[in-house]
């Protein structure tokens, strides 16, 4: 099997996700993700006539965000229609995907030439309303809903904490640490390989640096924040008439939950998208790339969709399988803080060092722009190791219905 090379990645800075508050909220999604595209081929000299496949990650395809906002963006970064484009979904972990498929292709020999990401405006899709962005993930199917209840996430993240004995306490801890990491990594300029700046068609900056942190958190601001998810206990569900507290206890029936999550602790709601060159051996030495790294082994595992954010620690364990690897191999790991539960858990179960843990901060500083966040960690991770001469990094996340992606990815 052949080798799949990352030539560079790209990202833009993640905008506050509210529309009328977010610099980046009055971008098209297909527009911004074009933006990461232009810089990217700007910066490689990619000749977009010989790109075999763009793979692009979108959660919420509807709207401005549907027709195959991959291959629309790669139309409008002016890159040639030869360079033919596919968008999927797999809700959080679509970024991660987007990769490890454009990978799968140029290492079974079919693509020599892939660029992979993702991109979600939240700002834009939080405007849609329940008619198009149900808030479960089965999508109002009351058939499937009686097989596999799946609670809100929010919900399934206080199950979690609640059965895994996690407090709140450790959990705004890991929050503050987050904010803490999110801004020395600002401070330091620790983002700018990744990311560019993105101005307006009239020329204006529009965007240039992170722009959701709240580098003063502390646990005292922290412990004044209301819980979120218990709100949603009693309201009723889509069409079903049903209650998430009804839903909860058909599985869980004597379970009380200790609601322990806010906005504090929760990944925060932004706009982003990024984009990876993803290249043969082959053609990385016709056109005389230098690649910054290949990519080792991906897996994917799926789960228990009624807790839903579990699967990161069996992905973790999957793809080191695959490489031959243990976590003792892998210098630094980057897992989604979709929320605090999950990354907590994951360096429990993994008896991981936190301080090879998502060294440079989360998303429950930086934000999580759903469909775009995998694509950015890898990135992040590949800057990360390059900074710090290291070689290996593993990135995975949890995602809606039970799912969790994973990638290790070892520089050159």
């Amino acid at each position: 099997m052949a080798d799949a090379y990352i030539i560079d990645a790209a990202r833009t800075p993640r905008g506050i996700g509210k529309a009328g508050r977010g610099a980046l909220a009055g971008f098209h999604s297909g527009r911004l993700l074009a933006k990461v595209f232009e810089a990217i081929g700007e910066r490689n000299q990619l000749n977009t006539a010989d790109i075999d496949d763009v793979v692009v990650g979108c959660s919420s395809q509807v709207g401005n965000q549907g027709s195959c906002v991959g291959r629309m963006a790669a139309l409008d970064a002016g890159w040639s229609p030869r360079a033919s484009a596919v968008t999927l979904d797999r809700f959080c972990g679509s970024g991660i995907t987007s990769v490890n498929l454009a990978a799968a292709n140029i290492m079974s020999g079919m693509d020599d030439l892939c660029v992979a990401g993702g991109v979600e405006m939240m700002s834009y899709t939080a405007t849609l309303g329940n008619a198009t962005n149900n808030r479960t993930v089965d999508g109002g199917n009351l058939h499937l809903r009686n097989l596999h209840p799946q609670p809100h996430q929010g919900i399934c993240a206080d199950m979690i904490a609640t059965l895994e004995g996690f407090s709140r306490q450790d959990l705004d801890a890991l929050a503050v640490e987050s904010q803490k990491r999110a801004k020395n990594a600002m401070d330091q300029g620790y983002f700018a390989n990744s990311l560019i700046p993105v101005f307006n068609d009239d020329g204006s900056l529009a965007l240039d640096r992170e722009e959701f942190p709240r580098p003063g958190t502390t646990l005292e601001s922290l412990a004044e924040l209301k819980t979120v998810f218990n709100l949603f206990m009693e309201a009723p569900i889509d069409n079903g008439g049903e209650t998430f507290d009804q839903l909860v206890k058909r599985n869980y029936p004597d379970l009380t939950i200790n609601h322990v999550h806010h906005a504090g602790n929760s990944s925060g709601v932004v706009d982003g998208a990024a984009a990876l060159v993803l290249s043969s051996k082959d053609y990385m030495g016709r056109v005389g790339w230098k690649p910054r790294a290949r990519i080792k082994a991906m897996a994917t595992v799926g789960g228990d969709p009624t807790l839903m954010l579990n699967e990161p620690v069996p992905a973790a364990r999957k793809v080191l399988d695959r490489a031959g690897m243990t976590v003792d191999d892998i210098d630094l790991f980057e897992v989604n803080e979709a929320f605090s539960v999950v990354a907590a858990k994951f360096i429990r179960d993994l008896e991981l060092d936190p301080e090879k843990v998502n060294v440079n901060g989360g998303a429950m500083a930086l934000g999580h722009p759903i469909a775009a966040t995998g694509a950015i960690l890898i990135g992040t991770v590949l800057d990360e190791l390059e900074r710090r001469d290291l070689n290996t990094g593993l990135v995975t996340m949890c995602t809606g219905g039970g799912m969790a992606p994973a990638i290790i990815i070892e520089r050159v």
